[in-house]
């Protein structure tokens, strides 16, 4: 069942949705996947396909967690076993897989999905099955679904102070490169609307497809017109051309810069520190967060799989996933979707970003924003951070310049 407003589907998903509308419907609650001992979660990423050089790390995080938490007793006495699916970097494939999750292995929660085609593609199989998922990634806004737990950034935790930073900078005019679905379209459809209403200057807006590897045009235009900034939506191995050849178009950092918010750690080490060192990135953690929970989770995660791993935004949050789905289930006493959903409200962990807490009327988490630039060994500086943790606002109900968005 929708939390607010619906928001619309684009036609790319009707694949998707025909599967959903196919599928035989559980009622009711989903009940407890398991037997005495164990309860059933399902992971759902993708592990092969364009996607799978962001989302390979997001499954280790999970894993990590899942582990961490069953050597320390498991959850209300059973120990948690994880279902795993490939998504393939195909929203088709994650309705059908979320499907088969829910009905076949009766997942009582599923951590997974990366793009916003991925998660709009899933939404409906979860509303009608009354499942739950864990979203670990910044997206467009503009949703809530109670059947959906948003631990990753919306609108006002990273692309709107993103804006405020690179406004705050002097940059003033800025060229829009994404991929071309639901998340990149709908940021820049936002950012036009908030450029409109700062006196900025949007000089282009370029989409290519996810997987996209020939940006020639793009970065020897954004060479010759040399914007203020760039602000940059690609998403998965795009962005290893991307990066690659506007080095090549001569485009330094320090004369136009690019803020990505797609880009975390692990794409930085598909890019190569060289092609993108000095650029900027916009998300709520970053390897070199300093807090306590942090050093503990860098070191964990380094030690299960390795030290040349890093560790990342999207990872930390669906981490943080897991450990929201515990404390819920442990202040319901109960497996049961309808009792965790109830439970969420106001849940708070010390989390490797930092204290988190999940707003109840949003399912979405109060999150710090923060800006970082990339270093020269390949990891992210954080330069700036909100004062104070942000309010999640899905549809920017408190700014009045998006009101023609929203509706």
């Amino acid at each position: 069942m929708a939390r607010s407003r619906p928001s619309a589907l684009p036609q790319t998903l009707a694949a998707a949705l025909a599967l959903t509308l196919a599928a035989t419907a559980c009622t009711g609650s989903q009940t407890a996947g398991a037997d005495d001992d164990t309860v059933t979660v399902g992971m759902l990423h993708s592990l092969s396909g364009t996607m799978a050089i962001s989302e390979v790390t997001v499954r280790d995080s999970v894993q990590l967690a899942i582990d961490e938490i069953n050597t320390n007793g498991g959850v209300l006495g059973r120990q948690i076993q994880p279902v795993l699916e490939d998504g393939a970097s195909d929203e088709a494939t994650f309705a059908e897989r979320a499907q088969k999750l829910l009905q076949s292995d009766n997942a009582v929660a599923v951590f997974g999905g990366w793009t916003s085609a991925s998660r709009k593609a899933m939404l409906p199989v979860f509303e009608r099955n009354n499942g739950l998922l864990f979203y670990p990634v910044q997206y467009e806004g503009l949703e809530a679904s109670d059947n959906i737990v948003y631990t990753g950034a919306t609108t006002n935790q990273q692309i709107i102070p993103a804006l405020d930073y690179l406004r705050e900078e002097g940059h003033t005019s800025i060229y829009l490169v994404g991929s071309d679905y639901v998340f990149p379209r709908t940021a820049n459809q936002i950012i036009t609307a908030y450029a409109d209403h700062h006196d900025m200057q949007i000089t282009a807006e370029e989409y290519t497809p996810l997987g996209h590897t020939e940006y020639s045009t793009i970065t020897n235009d954004i060479a010759r017109t040399q914007p203020d900034a760039v602000f940059n939506t690609l998403n998965g191995d795009s962005n290893v051309s991307f990066f690659q050849q506007l080095r090549s178009a001569g485009v330094e950092p320090d004369d136009v810069p690019v803020l990505s918010v797609s880009v975390a750690e692990e794409e930085v080490e598909g890019i190569g520190a060289a092609n993108i060192a000095g650029h900027l990135t916009a998300w709520n953690y970053y390897q070199t967060t300093e807090t306590d929970t942090n050093t503990g989770f860098v070191q964990a995660f380094t030690d299960t799989y390795g030290a040349d791993r890093v560790t990342s935004d999207p990872m930390q949050s669906a981490y943080n996933g897991v450990y929201l789905w515990k404390e819920a289930v442990e202040a319901a006493d109960s497996f049961e979707v309808d009792h965790v959903r109830a439970a969420l409200e106001g849940i708070s962990i010390d989390a490797p970003e930092g204290p988190i807490t999940v707003d109840g009327q949003t399912q979405h988490v109060v999150k710090t924003a923060r800006i970082g630039q990339v270093n020269d060994q390949g990891l992210i500086d954080e330069i700036w951070a909100s004062p104070d943790p942000i309010v999640p606002d899905p549809y920017l109900e408190g700014y009045d310049w998006a009101a023609d968005l929203t509706g």
